[in-house]
Order: structure tokens, then C-alpha cells, then sequence
């Protein structure tokens, strides 16, 4: 112990101050402890101080001593790495990950506590996190409060939604910094939108992950990366800034720990180039290695389904309008059918029919087992067991049907936010999957979650979406979750996790809509920590085409429906209309058939948050490429150079674009479609409606 002191002792005198830079250079970390003995950290961008001088720590339960100061200095370690690694799926064929690193080993000593802070940097950003070594003196703790701050000066621009505990599913609200307060104590934000305060206790918070433009043109991007057994992020606000706010559990605490153990990442990418985001694979790259050992069953899926048709055409999930069995029915065949259910075998058999006539993967059946008459009330704790299908529903028969034709099902687990039901019945279902030929699940927690008092983005619920993609990897189930936890770059460890919800997506559009700018903010913020599945491809945008008295509509053109499928990434797609429409607008629907949904590379071409976005994308494996261009509420012209093209080669490209005359609002299913031939030195400028958007094949 007197040679452990000794070298803290030395290790202080010697450390004053530590810093590193990025690969490039234009990032510079500095790292020193202050007169208090707190870890304090700064950044720079371009020598302009991004983040100004934020201390370090935490505060555990019932503790008097928090670990935050006093501690002291036992050595340091500068190192580097450049590698390149090649996911299962994904943006690029292949990732380098070209970093710096800091190790600082720290000692209070006050309670003889070790506690190590590792920084990296990479051209795009900082990366920190907490470590905790095994040791005598800090076994089992519980965290009450994580002290991370981020400080900032200025007003700057702001991309945010509120820091809710259980839900990601709100409008993106665009204000300065400064407005946020008051913005969150009025309970209502952008176009009038309600906020539950109840479901954070009234925190003033911010989700991660969050975009800032501050006055001088900057980017400043927060999130985490590898969210394992630790409660997901907030960003409390300060007057300097932000400290971290983390999800409690149903007493109140944060996290439950046993050494050694470390936190998740916390991540600040700084640009002037907001394209730099969008192509950025930082948030990967601090996510371990796949876990799995083969992987060669996990493949891209584009998909139709029996969903959309419940939101505008009265379909139901649930088979009957009478009680479940859970008040005492014991039979479904003994209820009267209430004649609007979805999931029965004749449409089923239509849907399975058109996705192999057009080349589709799989057919997603939402509503097609019992319990759905009572799923979200008196019986939610286990009302539905994963393996029971109702009367209508004939499984056996459009399982073979369906094996006949090339085409899966697509099984869907809606668990009413019930997970401790659905972890006692995971293997079972998941075993009836595999004897049915099912290979993918969408997973749904809408409700509050049980275990009671738990929230969405707690530990307890982080670490049971794990089990779910680690238990269903055991069966060759790729799972795509909804109302789950934003994500974190945790596809990398497990790619049979193929994509998340865990925002607004599509079906908004059938309950007030999302605003023209929702999707040119989406890939700056929900799309960096992964893959999303938005289910875009609403072709019939109005929906007095099914009721005359609907006067809903989804606020985009049709052509930006199509743009969807290359600007926002995931190897998961959904031709989410109905499936007659897709006959009606045939020529436009040629598009989503042709678009890959696994890449060779990326190419962001223009990018502004909130404003708009154009992404070029090179398909897996083929001498293929796709553009997606869109706009906010604002027309527009989308530039697109296509310099990634081949050199000395010439090609077709198929443009679809809104016609003139084309607005959202006004006259959104506007549109035509023209051929030119392009080459490398080739820049496309195309107009795009209000609201609106293009999208390109380019072939031979």
C-alpha cells in the first residue's frame, strides 16, 4: 500500500496537464485535475473551444463520499490505433476505426478507490468512459447520479426532444438553446404537441441523441455508444450547459453495478460539415466486436405486411369485438368475429402473392394470435403467449403456402410492454418460430413497462432488449425492435439486432402527422447510433381516399416516400402501403423493388439539418447506385454531383421526381419519371416540391 501511495504521490507531481489530438488534427483534448481534485476535460475544434472546461465523477447511494474529487493522478497512457473491420450489414463494405487514445488511471483516497477514464478521438469526435477495475474497496454500488458534464457557451441552434423516459416517439423541436426551458415548462412543443412531464418527473432534460449549431457554423453531436447494463442518457440542462441525467428505476436509482464493470461511451462529434455526421461510423466503432459465430443466416430484408391497412382502412388486430379469454372465455372459436380482422388466411395468402410476384422477402402479419381484444387494459401482464393464432389465421397452411413461393413470414411479438411475460415465454416463442420457418421478428412495447414502475430506457429494460437479440441470435431470429431504447451501435455486436424503431416513424402520419422537416433531422440524430425502421413507401398520401371525411395525409410527396429508401439507412425496409396502391402507381413503385438495402458505400452529397439532405449510396456486391434527395416545407434545388460514379463509363439514370406544380400539401401524388445518361463529371440539379424529394437509379 505504501509503494501503491507512493506512486500516486509521484504520478501527481508529475501530471499536470494531458492532451491529445484526433488523426487529423483539428480536435485536441485536454486533461488535468483541478485544485479540488476533479477530473476535468476540455475540447477543441480548429483551436475554437467546443467544450469548455467539464468535470468528471459520480454520486453513489448512501455514500458520503462521492466519487468526484480528490482523487490523484497514477499514471497515464498515451496510445493510437488504425484498423478496419467489415459488418454483416451496414453503409459500408468495410469500417476503418483510426483513433487516439488517453488512459488515465485515477486514486481517491479517501475511500481507496480506483477509477479509470479512457478518452479516444477520432476525426469526427471524443469518446470517453468511465472503467471501474476490479477492487476491494468498490465491489457492489449503486450509482444515484452520474456527474458528466458538457459545457457550452453561447446560443446555439438546437435539435431536440424532451427527455422522456419512455418513449423517443415525438416531433423534433428546432429552437435556440436559451428557449428550451421554457419550451419544456409550458408542457407543449413544435406544432402544439402535448409533453407527459409525469414520465420524467418533471426533469428538465434532453434526449441523447442531440444536435447543436452554434453561431460560428459548428455541429455538436451528444449521444453514448454502447449502452450494455447502464440506464440510457439525458442531458439535464445547467447554465453552463448539460450534466448527465440518467433513467432511474422504480425506487429512484440509476444503476446497479458490480466491478469491474464500464459505462458506455459518452460521445461529442464536432464538424463545420454537417455531412460528416451522416457518414460517420464513430458510434460503431465504440461498440465491441460481433458476438456471434456464424453469421451468414443474417441477411437484408425488404418486406410488405398486414399493418398499414389498420391505421387508414378500419382493419383490427384483434379477431373479435367480444371479451378475451383471460374474463373467462375459454374458446375463440365459440366469438363472433367482428368481420374487420386483418391477419386472416385469404388476405394473408393476397399479401404473400404479391410480395413474390414483385420480388419481395417476407410478409409481416401484425395481429394474427390471440389476446388482442384486451392487450393493452386489464390483462396486460400476460395476455399473450407467441404461439397461439386466432381461429382465422390458418399458420400451418400459409406457411407452406408461403415456402412455396419464396417468401417468409415475418412473425410479429407485440408483448403490450409486458417483458417479464415475455422473457418467460422468449424460447418457447422463438422455438415456434424456427419450426415454422419464421427468421424475423418485430418486436412492440407500447404501455408502460412491467417489471412495474420500470421505464423504456431504464437498466432493466436496456439489458432485456440484449436478452431478446442474444436468446433469439441462439434460434437464427434477426429481430427488428419497436418502442425499444434509442439505439447505440449495438448491431455491430449483434447483427441479427437489424434495426430499431425508437422514433417517430410512418404511423404518425395516420395520428396528426410528423412535420416536412421530421426526416431531415432524423439521420442527424435517431440514425447515428444505427439503422431505423421507419417503414416509408406511403404512395397514396391522402387518406380521403378511404374516408371522405379523413383529412389526414402524410406530410411528404410521393416522391420523397421513395427518396426515404436511400436517405434514411437500414438494411430493413418496409413497402408499407397498402398493397393495391403499389398496382395503381406501378411505375413509382418500380423504385422501391429496384433499391438495394445493403451497401458498398455511402456518399452524403448536401446536408443541412432541418433543411435537407441528398445521400448517394453504391448497392452490395453490383455496379448499381441509388440517390435520395429531400427537402423541409421550403422547394428547392437538390445538386448532385456524381463524381463516385466510375470514371470513363457511362450510365443510365431513372429519375423520379415531384412534377411541377407538386406541394405536400396541395398536390403531393404529382410526379414523372425520365431517363438520362450520366457519367462522373455529371451534376444533377433537380428541383424538389415542398416537402418534396427525388430519387435515382443509376445503371448500366
Amino acid at each position: 500500500m505504501r509503494f501503491f501511495l507512493l506512486l500516486c504521490f509521484l504520478g501527481k507531481m508529475a501530471f499536470a496537464q494531458q492532451n491529445i489530438q484526433s488523426p487529423d488534427g483539428k480536435l485536441k483534448l485536454d486533461f488535468s485535475l483541478n485544485s479540488k481534485g476533479e477530473p476535468v476535460y476540455t475540447l477543441k475544434f480548429k483551436d475554437q473551444t467546443i467544450i469548455f472546461p467539464s468535470t468528471l465523477g459520480f454520486k453513489l447511494l448512501n455514500d458520503t463520499v462521492s466519487l468526484r474529487d480528490g482523487f490523484e493522478v497514477v499514471k497515464h497512457k498515451v496510445s493510437s490505433q488504425d484498423s478496419k473491420w467489415t459488418p454483416v450489414l451496414g453503409q459500408y463494405k468495410e469500417i476503418r476505426d483510426h483513433f487516439n487514445e488517453l488512459e488515465v488511471e485515477l486514486y481517491q483516497k479517501k475511500r481507496a478507490t480506483q477509477v479509470h477514464l479512457r478518452f479516444r478521438l477520432y476525426d469526427e469526435g471524443l469518446a470517453f468512459r468511465y472503467e471501474f477495475p476490479r477492487q476491494a474497496n468498490l465491489q457492489y454500488f449503486i450509482v444515484q447520479d452520474e456527474l458528466t458534464q458538457f459545457n457550452i457557451e453561447g446560443d446555439p441552434l438546437a435539435f431536440w426532444l424532451p427527455g422522456d423516459y419512455n418513449t423517443e416517439e415525438y416531433r423534433t423541436t428546432t429552437s435556440k438553446f436559451s428557449e428550451i426551458p421554457a419550451i419544456l415548462a409550458s408542457g407543449r412543443l413544435t406544432a402544439g404537441e402535448s409533453y407527459p412531464l409525469f414520465q420524467n418527473r418533471g426533469i428538465k432534460a434532453v434526449q441523447a441523441p442531440l444536435l447543436l449549431k452554434n453561431e460560428k457554423g459548428i455541429y455538436i453531436h451528444f449521444h453514448e455508444a454502447a449502452l450494455v447494463n447502464y440506464p440510457a442518457m439525458s442531458l439535464e440542462l445547467t447554465e453552463k450547459g448539460f450534466i448527465s441525467h440518467l433513467t432511474p428505476d422504480a425506487v429512484g436509482n440509476k444503476a446497479y453495478l458490480q466491478t469491474d464493470f464500464v459505462t458506455p461511451w459518452r460521445t461529442v462529434m464536432v464538424t463545420d460539415d454537417a455531412r460528416k455526421i451522416i457518414a460517420s461510423s464513430m458510434i460503431l466503432n465504440l461498440n465491441e466486436p460481433c458476438a456471434l459465430k456464424e453469421t451468414d443466416w443474417i441477411q437484408p430484408v425488404k418486406y410488405v405486411g398486414v399493418w398499414w391497412e389498420m391505421f387508414v382502412k378500419g382493419s383490427t388486430w384483434a379477431y373479435t369485438d367480444e371479451q378475451n379469454t383471460k374474463l373467462g372465455i375459454t374458446d375463440y372459436k365459440t366469438l363472433k368475429p367482428n368481420g374487420k380482422h386483418g391477419a386472416n388466411t385469404a388476405n394473408v395468402k393476397k399479401h404473400i402473392d404479391f410480395a413474390a410476384k414483385h420480388g419481395l422477402d417476407q410478409v409481416l402479419v401484425e395481429g394474427w394470435n390471440e389476446g388482442w381484444e384486451d392487450w393493452y387494459g386489464l390483462w396486460k401482464e400476460d395476455v399473450f403467449d407467441f404461439v397461439t393464432p386466432y381461429p382465422d389465421f390458418d399458420l400451418p397452411y400459409l406457411r407452406d403456402y408461403a415456402a412455396s413461393k419464396g417468401v417468409k413470414l415475418m412473425m410479429h411479438h407485440e408483448t403490450s410492454a409486458s417483458a417479464t411475460n415475455y422473457e418467460r415465454r422468449m424460447d418457447q416463442a422463438f422455438q415456434f418460430m424456427k419450426d415454422n420457418g419464421y427468421n424475423a421478428v418485430k418486436t412492440g412495447y407500447v404501455g408502460f413497462p412491467i417489471p412495474r414502475g420500470e421505464f423504456r430506457s431504464g437498466q432493466w429494460m436496456v439489458n432485456h432488449y440484449i436478452r431478446v437479440a442474444k436468446t433469439a441470435a441462439k434460434y437464427k431470429i434477426m429481430v427488428n425492435s419497436h418502442e425499444a431504447v434509442r439505439p447505440t451501435g449495438l448491431s455491430r455486436t449483434y447483427p441479427n439486432w437489424i434495426a430499431q424503431e425508437s422514433a417517430r416513424g410512418t404511423e404518425f402520419e395516420s395520428m396528426g402527422g410528423s412535420d416536412p422537416d421530421h426526416t431531415t433531422i432524423l439521420p442527424f440524430t435517431r440514425f447515428t447510433g444505427g439503422a431505423m425502421d421507419y417503414t416509408p413507401g406511403i404512395l397514396q398520401t391522402t387518406f380521403d381516399y378511404y374516408n371522405p371525411n379523413n383529412d389526414q395525409r402524410v406530410h411528404t410527396t410521393l416522391v420523397k416516400q421513395l427518396a426515404l429508401y436511400v436517405v434514411l439507412y437500414s438494411p430493413l425496409q418496409m413497402a408499407a402501403d397498402i398493397i393495391e396502391n403499389y398496382e395503381r402507381f406501378s411505375d413509382a413503385f418500380q423504385f422501391i423493388k429496384d433499391v438495394a438495402v445493403d451497401w458498398d458505400d455511402t456518399y452524403v452529397l448536401e446536408a443541412e439539418p432541418g433543411d435537407y439532405l441528398s445521400v448517394g449510396r453504391k448497392a452490395k456486391g453490383k455496379q448499381e447506385w441509388f440517390i435520395g434527395a429531400i427537402t423541409d416545407e421550403n422547394s428547392r434545388n437538390a445538386n448532385l454531383n456524381l463524381n463516385f460514379l466510375p470514371k470513363g463509363k457511362k450510365f443510365t439514370a431513372t429519375i423520379y421526381e415531384d412534377a411541377p406544380g407538386a406541394h405536400w400539401e396541395k398536390d403531393p401524388m404529382k410526379y414523372r419519371i425520365r431517363k438520362v445518361q450520366v457519367d462522373a463529371s455529371t451534376v444533377l440539379n433537380i428541383p424538389l416540391a415542398p416537402g418534396g424529394g427525388t430519387a435515382i437509379t443509376i445503371r448500366q
